[in-house]
């Protein structure tokens, strides 16, 4: 019964495609009659991976993020290539920038990062059972691995030194996977 909050295409004109980004801005008409003007970008999705050392301890990257000219700390993720699963994904884009594999790994969710401008989902894996290896990243990726206590990390999360908000739900769903509040299906790689 949303009949109500529905916006309708009218038409739609492409802005820019590129290798990573593909936007648009279409004319569509509001549930009022009016007509209103959308801009987005459309994004095959990615997977992000909460890896968990046996002790508890997390693996987060410092990463600069160019559009925010500063270092973020956050967890390894990457975008899905097309016919991609999100589980392969998380695998290999785990592997590619910190080089580590896991035995075990856990869907927790899903979630949109930006709803009004792009279709960008994130599927959240917790890994573990970690086997370290050789990094394998892209050209022109630079980033430091950092091993970091689950309650300094949650220090961080309330003090404002982690921002990203896909690390902040990665964190949301440890602690609550920790408390037994929220279960996780466990499978073997």
């Amino acid at each position: 019964m949303d009949e109500h909050l529905v916006e309708t295409k009218i038409r739609s004109e492409e802005i820019l495609k590129s290798d990573f980004l593909h936007t648009f801005r279409d004319t569509v008409a509001l549930p009022n009659g009016l007509e209103a003007t959308r801009e987005y970008v459309v994004h095959p999705g990615a997977a992000m991976i909460v890896p968990i050392f046996s002790n508890g301890d997390l693996l987060m990257e410092r990463q600069y993020r160019y559009p925010l000219q500063q270092v973020m700390i956050e967890f390894p993720a990457g975008k899905l290539n097309a016919g991609e699963s999100s589980l392969l994904c998380a695998q290999r884009e785990f592997k590619e920038e910190t080089g580590y594999t896991a035995r075990y790994w856990a869907r927790a969710g899903m979630l949109h990062p930006v709803i009004s401008y792009s279709t960008e989902y994130i599927d959240i894996w917790l890994a573990k059972d970690l086997q370290e290896g050789a990094r394998q990243l892209d050209e022109g990726e630079h980033l430091d691995l950092i091993t970091v206590a689950f309650d300094q990390a949650m220090d961080w999360c309330r003090d404002g030194q982690i921002t990203d908000c896909k690390t902040l739900v990665g964190m949301m769903w440890l602690q609550n996977h920790i408390s037994g509040a929220w279960p996780l299906n466990w499978q073997s790689s």
